[in-house]
């Protein structure tokens, strides 16, 4: 038996109902934000519990126009996790600002202790990712940010319907930014992302933002980017907006049976941590290994895919050694 990391294939094995709108579509051109767009960053944005989602072309676009919608500068600093996907601190460096990198938790987000360290009278903002779909620690991390007059933008993009003490994550910052790539838990075919508020005067900057810096047709408000959600990606957001709750649930179910099982290997093995209040929704199911390299190759040769996000932290990458840190 041969168990798959994606589930693509089956997934969308029978995309008829799919088609048949991409062909209605065709039909009308209405290839750039048409009106599935709007329907469904208004599906999205109930999902979520916020007032606002805005459709843009990448998970990491909408990082980076969430920085910039709330205010962050060329120059500032952001504090973000060491520990995430590298479009997170792409989306920071791409905008201009300078990406501070802490170390995180137990179970792999931003570790507020870290952040008060962090510190500086450059800084202008707290980034936490909700790594593997396991909410941050928003209440700490919030007490910080008041106090200090920062703001907060999450990275939410692999937490899609990730509950913090009954409330969504994505809602807790002035702006958050999800991602649609095909591997997410709410995916699309190709490429999007989803920018979320819950203020009328950041929802209105962020659809400026994506489309040229455009007011109307004919008049330019600010020079903007070219980062619109394409329509044929919003018909496929809106038929999966209907099996997200149901995909969560099974994740959910699954990491249950994956921690059940692991018991009797807990000296060797550790779990991700099951914490009152919080909902994960396991776009990764991640563990740790005393004998991590031989046990991915063990169940490679097995049959059992299996990946090692990430096997070099960010702040030892090549790319990044620009910023001037070092192991430990």
């Amino acid at each position: 038996m041969k168990v798959r990391y994606s589930y693509l294939a089956q997934q969308f094995a029978h995309p008829d109902s799919i088609l048949k709108q991409i062909r209605q579509l065709l039909k009308r051109g209405d290839f750039t934000l048409g009106r599935e767009v709007s329907e469904f960053e208004n599906s999205f944005a109930s999902f979520i519990g916020a007032r606002y989602a805005v459709g843009v072309a990448s998970g990491t676009d909408a990082i980076k126009l969430a920085l910039i919608a709330a205010g962050v500068k060329p120059g500032d600093e952001v504090i973000t996790a060491c520990n995430t996907f590298v479009a997170t601190v792409g989306a920071i460096h791409e905008m201009g600002a300078r990406p501070v990198l802490v170390d995180v938790t137990p179970y792999y987000t931003l570790n507020p202790a870290c952040v008060k360290t962090a510190l500086t009278p450059r800084t202008s903002a707290i980034l936490p990712v909700h790594l593997t779909g396991e909410p941050a620690d928003m209440n700490e991390i919030l007490a910080i940010a008041k106090k200090r007059h920062l703001v907060v933008i999450e990275d939410a993009c692999q937490a899609v319907g990730a509950r913090y003490h009954d409330r969504g994550v994505g809602t807790f910052g002035i702006t958050a930014g999800f991602s649609l790539h095909p591997l997410k838990n709410l995916n699309v075919w190709g490429d999007g992302g989803l920018v979320v508020t819950n203020s009328a005067r950041v929802d209105c900057l962020l659809r400026r933002l994506r489309n040229h810096g455009l007011k109307s047709r004919d008049e330019v408000a600010m020079l903007g980017y070219n980062s619109r959600l394409d329509t044929l990606q919003a018909i496929v957001g809106k038929a999966m907006m209907h099996q997200v709750n149901d995909i969560n649930e099974i994740r959910i179910a699954h990491a249950q049976r994956y921690t059940e099982a692991f018991k009797e290997l807990r000296e060797r093995v550790t779990v991700p941590p099951r914490r009152p209040g919080i909902r994960s929704v396991y776009h990764l199911f991640m563990i740790r290994a005393k004998r991590r390299n031989e046990l991915f190759r063990y169940l490679l040769t097995h049959g059992v895919e299996a990946k090692v996000h990430y096997p070099i932290p960010l702040h030892l990458q090549k790319g990044l050694a620009f910023l001037g840190y070092r192991r430990g």
